[in-house]
């Protein structure tokens, strides 16, 4: 997954855009969805998701499984925001019970309330994700370094993820050499030798990653490192004036449809 996001970040047909617009473009559209009625967030995901697949050409499947993914935290805490437990004696007046199930002298019920809270938590969750894959999709690492950089973020926070960036590389592939090679022994088979050779998978990639790390510390050293990482400068890029409108417009009715909703329900 790490290796496909790092490809498709250097081969998308946005690759040769503003990385500063890029990422200016989808913090706004981010900042935009807290404060949005879920229709414009849903709005939104589906116009971002228009920019990443359609625009950058990134694949439909993949895209869908990064949302997904990132969606099965929130799926495990639906239960506790949906269902209510209170004793069988306990009155709960103006909750609209939806189902209700009844345990020894406790009642669980669901209520619309929640189910709502549920649905609209799920249309911000799906427009931040949607903006925040954009940019992961469509911007090399080391262009968000830059402007990171160029926005003055902190010199050792830059440092700490240049290097978890390229650790987390190594950590991925020592696990997938090792899970093969446990494989070709013929390890992972069954729930007791996978739970074993998984924990001893687990060990071995630690004492490995660490030894990698001592490897890189010492080719810095060796070149001459002051415990001062030197980036790329920042190299403005052009933005093409069919984005630049069509970013404009799409915001400005975005924005139109957000403040009638608004005024709407003022009335």
């Amino acid at each position: 997954m790490m290796k496909r996001i790092d490809t498709l970040a250097y081969s998308n047909a946005l690759r040769d855009l503003s990385p500063m617009w890029k990422c200016a473009f989808a913090m706004i559209m981010l900042l935009f969805t807290y404060m949005a009625h879920p229709l414009v967030q849903i709005l939104l995901a589906i116009w971002m998701t228009l920019w990443t697949v359609v625009y950058a050409r990134i694949p439909l499947r993949f895209y869908i499984s990064l949302i997904a993914i990132a969606c099965l935290f929130f799926v495990g805490s639906v239960p506790a925001l949906i269902i209510e437990i209170q004793p069988l004696q306990a009155s709960y007046p103006g909750l609209h019970e939806v189902a209700s199930l009844t345990f020894l002298n406790w009642h669980l019920f669901i209520t619309s309330s929640g189910l709502l809270l549920v649905g609209q938590l799920f249309a911000r969750i799906v427009a931040c994700l949607s903006c925040m894959t954009f940019i992961i999709c469509s911007t090399p690492f080391a262009e968000l370094l830059q402007v990171l950089k160029k926005v003055r973020v902190p010199k050792l926070v830059l440092e700490i993820m240049l290097i978890m960036y390229r650790i987390l590389f190594m950590l991925f592939e020592t696990a997938q050499d090792m899970y093969v090679a446990q494989q070709a022994r013929g390890g992972q088979n069954g729930f007791r030798n996978r739970l074993r050779d998984t924990a001893t998978l687990i060990v071995q990639m630690f004492i490995k990653t660490m030894q990698q790390y001592k490897s890189l510390s010492n080719g810095l050293v060796s070149r001459g490192f002051t415990e001062d990482i030197h980036m790329a400068p920042y190299q403005a890029k052009p933005i093409p004036l069919r984005y630049k409108v069509e970013s404009s417009v799409g915001f400005t009715l975005l924005l139109l449809l957000e403040l009638w909703l608004r005024w709407r329900s003022a009335l």
